[in-house]
């Protein structure tokens, strides 16, 4: 089968046709269909486009952030849940 690997909000992803994944918020409807840049192709780099369609939006597993001074009666919790939208790669 053939591969690619697109960016995507800031990140990398190898992909396949008719795989499905989770990639950082994309500005889309679901049910659109969306091109991404691709970086690799089947081993030969060069620029191409990936076909993909948005199953939908939503947002990951809740992280918690805390910071702590010791000593200094300093704490600060906060969480944190990353959106990000679930896409089908339809063709390479």
């Amino acid at each position: 089968m053939s591969y690619a690997i697109i960016k995507t909000g800031g990140k990398q992803f190898p992909v396949e046709a008719g795989q499905t994944l989770r990639v950082p918020s994309i500005d889309a409807d679901e049910g659109k269909k969306v091109d991404i840049d691709a970086l690799v192709v089947d081993g030969k780099v060069g620029a191409a486009t990936v076909a993909a369609t948005v199953i939908g939006h939503g947002r990951g597993e809740k992280i918690i952030v805390f910071k702590k001074k010791r000593r200094k009666q300093y704490k600060r919790k906060q969480g944190h849940r990353q959106g990000y939208t679930e896409i089908k790669i339809d063709k390479i």
